[in-house]
């Protein structure tokens, strides 16, 4: 039983759950394999062009309900969510406390792999690299960094809406999808695409919303008949939505802005999560597998932070082998594009692995295991909501320029003003 709320906490959630911890990892390793797979690297009559080579790619637009897997990670991020809050607030912790907590888990190797590609950047600017190439190479290590923005404001969220959940479940869920149609409906009738990223907040809020739903066991008295027709419908949901329109069916092209789409495909994701999760959370349990989960979790923000900038790095060898030794560039879609991917995929994995197991010092090091007590005075949220400010704006900042030289230098000392804020020193 709760202390605070009175309301019975479920026996489960005093427990990791290994099949969330399973397909945890292996959606981070489906996100570094897809970027991966989207660096397109060739040189042109106009010179050097590092390009994504499967957008705007007809045939890739179905294959991104499978690929898309941006709802599932909201889905479980908001179980793990509800279930460390639920501890932290039985031991005492305060809402700042929680919130303090995950700013030093996220923002502290965010802030070690800006300084790091800042760096990179220049020295490129200073080695002669064209300001063109410059630029793209910025572009591209900066796109994957939405998400930790966004994950910074839901985590900043996550006590609150744990408490609507508790109270009002059908509710706060509503709420948040309402809210997420409505924007859609106004960005389409004005044709604002501004609009459209308010659902930065609504869409992956609502997402973990349904994660509280999973680690609450709400959805265990559902049978595997209806599970399954929740599944279906839902895929015919999203027919529906996107053959006709308004939306497009590519689900990577529903991600910027993201649309209600998204929720839609996620509300599939989890009913298969559901069906599956006994034979998961089996194959979770065996020692070998759980190593491998164990270790890429420990290092789950720090592969994802780091794997972009691998690829770029790896890009830029390639390159160099083509303009010195004349080793060849596949033109991207090619059939000797396509020959050559399992080996580029390989080539990413060796390179990321060592990166992430060196640097996941960082992200080890400010777990939330040792909880500062902040308490919950005005002072303190006041403290943490600048924080939080700071960390998503940093972000917003580095996606709005691209990672430029001016940018990092100022976004880095608003990691480092939010981390200090969240009690954290960085050296």
């Amino acid at each position: 039983m709760s202390v605070i709320t009175g309301i019975r906490t479920p026996a489960s959630v005093r427990h990791r759950d290994r099949s969330v911890d399973l397909v945890r990892s292996f959606l981070l390793l489906v996100v570094v394999g897809l970027h991966s797979t989207m660096a397109g690297i060739s040189v042109g009559p106009h010179g050097v062009l590092l390009e994504n080579a499967l957008e705007n790619q007809g045939w890739f637009g179905p294959v991104t309900w499978v690929v898309q897997i941006m709802p599932l990670f909201f889905l479980v991020g908001g179980f793990s969510s509800h279930r460390h809050w639920t501890r932290m607030r039985e031991q005492g912790h305060s809402a700042s406390d929680y919130v303090a907590g995950r700013l030093r888990r996220l923002l502290v190797p965010a802030l070690v792999s800006v300084v790091a590609v800042g760096f990179g950047l220049a020295l490129m600017t200073v080695s002669g690299v064209p300001a063109g190439l410059v630029a793209t190479a910025g572009f591209r290590i900066s796109q994957p960094l939405w998400f930790l923005g966004v994950y910074v404001l839901c985590s900043a969220f996550v006590p609150l809406l744990v408490a609507a959940h508790l109270r009002r479940p059908v509710l706060s869920l509503a709420g948040l999808v309402t809210a997420a149609v409505a924007v859609d409906v106004l960005r389409f009738g004005t044709d604002g695409t501004a609009l459209g990223f308010l659902n930065l907040l609504f869409v992956w809020l609502a997402l973990q919303q349904l994660g509280f739903w999973l680690a609450a066991g709400r959805l265990d008295a559902l049978s595997v008949r209806t599970r399954v027709v929740i599944a279906a419908g839902s895929v015919v949901a999203l027919v529906l939505l996107t053959v006709p329109g308004p939306y497009p069916v590519d689900m990577l092209q529903n991600l910027n802005p993201p649309t209600v789409c998204l929720i839609v495909l996620g509300v599939a994701q989890l009913m298969v999560f559901t069906l599956l999760r006994e034979r998961l959370r089996e194959i979770a349990e065996h020692p070998g597998v759980g190593s491998v989960v164990d270790a890429l979790g420990s290092r789950a923000m720090t592969a994802y932070l780091w794997h972009m900038p691998v690829i770029v790095a790896l890009a830029g060898g390639l390159l160099a082998l083509h303009a010195s030794a004349g080793v060849p560039l596949p033109e991207p879609l090619s059939a000797g594009w396509w020959v050559t991917r399992p080996l580029w995929l390989l080539a990413v994995g060796i390179a990321v692995l060592p990166v992430a197991a060196g640097l996941g010092r960082f992200e080890n090091g400010t777990g939330t295991g040792t909880a500062r007590f902040l308490g919950s005075s005005r002072r303190a949220r006041t403290r943490i909501a600048s924080a939080v400010v700071l960390g998503s704006g940093s972000v917003v900042l580095l996606l709005a320029t691209g990672i430029s030289l001016a940018a990092v230098i100022l976004a880095v000392g608003m990691l480092v003003g939010a981390l200090a804020l969240a009690g954290a020193r960085p050296r």
